[in-house]
């Protein structure tokens, strides 16, 4: 495929429906750095429920727009197309915006020139290689969270985004909430006294694929959709035609992380990001003593910080345990013991003075016009995404584990060591 836009293509993408929008695309004027004016121009790879709910995210609440699309799915890329025609009409009163061309294969988006930066929205075991195909193809990338599916594959997404340049945004999006960063605010600043230990509740880790295979639909490319992982068995429970919920393939260790990978890229970031650990991660980690245990892994940063696994009966949230008081938060709740910490004059209420919700998503557009680092940048989504897939090595193994965060290794541990990394299947 060429990588020249064709005039359809230039049309679409530039003045768009008759002069709405008078900017000159940059991929006319050629590479580089984008005027702050300028239109960013988006392709998003995965157009399920993830997918659907951003490209309504980038078109409401921010300038970008959205002219490309892939998905193994031949109703979903249809369905997609009419989706963003509907949202440029709702927000944007675009009636005949008709900008979006889709795509089986992915690759063929990326060839496009036009396309700026693109949006992954898959499950977990494609990111990785998704993210850094697109990172050299020149694309900035926001990548759904959590980050990647194995520890290697981080690792590839730092060195892409290092070597290329690019800008990275990991969809950990609770980075730009005020409640989480009041919550970090406090916990830094010392309110709460030295922290001796973080409890953070999120689901169970991941376990291996063990649903019945049904009949492969028409309209499913299954074996793009399997990629890289082993070609499990078809089922709706994990690749529904039609998404209602979430799907179910976040559960199995060949295409997710579980539960706490899901959540944990939420919570264990915010107690990352609170403890200053973003750079960093625990050195070990210690499991359960029952080995069919869901909760109990003990996490220990080189400062000593202990950091559980467990269940503290607020749902899945976070609570910091300092010296001089104790902090709980979560998308529900904001407290802190004494209440004078967040509340000093008892006047507000925590909750309704911190609920803004911070763009997470133009934040991500206004770094790849500066060139600065987003609010949740690659090797911040890399060591948050590293103690979930620590965190589900530990539990499978059953045994304590030293890591050492220089190095990115286990200290002693061949077996460990050997599951940073799978062996991507050829398909």
């Amino acid at each position: 495929m060429s990588t020249k836009p064709s005039r359809r293509q230039f049309i679409k993408s530039s003045a768009i429906a008759g002069g709405v929008f008078s900017i000159v695309p940059r991929f006319v004027l050629g590479k580089g750095f984008i005027p702050p004016s300028d239109k960013i121009n988006l392709g998003v790879i995965g157009l399920g429920k993830q997918g659907n709910i951003l490209a309504n995210l980038f078109t409401q609440n921010t300038e970008a727009q959205i002219v490309a699309g892939s998905d193994v799915w031949t109703g979903k890329r249809k369905a997609f197309e009419d989706y963003v025609n509907e949202l440029y009409a709702e927000h944007r009163g675009i009636s005949n915006y008709n900008g979006v061309d889709t795509y089986l294969d992915y690759q063929d988006m990326l060839q496009r020139s036009d396309v700026d930066g693109v949006i992954i929205a898959t499950p977990d075991h494609w990111h990785a290689i998704q993210s850094v195909d697109a990172m050299n193809k020149g694309k900035d990338v926001y990548c759904e969270k959590p980050m990647t599916l194995t520890i290697a594959g981080g690792k590839d997404m730092v060195e892409a985004a290092n070597r290329n340049g690019t800008i990275v945004q990991i969809g950990s999006m609770q980075r730009s909430w005020d409640r989480f960063k009041k919550a970090q605010e406090v916990v830094s600043s010392g309110k709460i006294g030295e922290i001796k230990r973080v409890l953070v509740n999120v689901g169970d880790p991941a376990v291996p694929y063990d649903l019945n295979p049904q009949p492969i639909p028409e309209g499913i490319d299954w074996n793009r959709w399997c990629g890289p992982a082993p070609k499990i068995g078809y089922h709706d429970n994990i690749a529904p035609a039609i998404v209602k919920t979430y799907p179910d393939w976040r559960k199995y260790e060949e295409t997710g992380g579980g539960i706490l990978a899901d959540w944990g890229a939420h919570m264990f970031d915010i107690a990352q990001w609170c403890l200053d650990m973003d750079h960093t991660g625990p050195v070990k980690y210690i499991p359960p003593t029952d080995p069919k245990a869901t909760r109990g892994l003990k996490m220990i940063y080189v400062n000593g910080v202990e950091m559980n696994h467990e269940d503290f009966g607020r749902g899945w949230g976070v609570r910091f345990i300092g010296t001089e008081g104790i902090l709980d938060v979560s998308r529900g709740y904001l407290e802190s013991l004494p209440a004078n910490i967040l509340n000093p004059e008892g006047k507000i209420d925590p909750m309704e003075a911190y609920r803004h919700r911070w763009n997470h998503y133009q934040d991500w557009l206004s770094s790849m016009k500066t060139r600065s680092q987003p609010i949740c940048p690659v090797e911040v989504g890399h060591r948050t995404a590293t103690i979930c897939n620590i965190a589900n090595i530990t539990y499978d193994l059953g045994r304590t584990l030293e890591w050492d965060p220089v190095k990115e290794e286990f200290v002693g541990d061949e077996k460990a060591n050997a599951m940073q990394s799978r062996k991507p299947r050829a398909y």
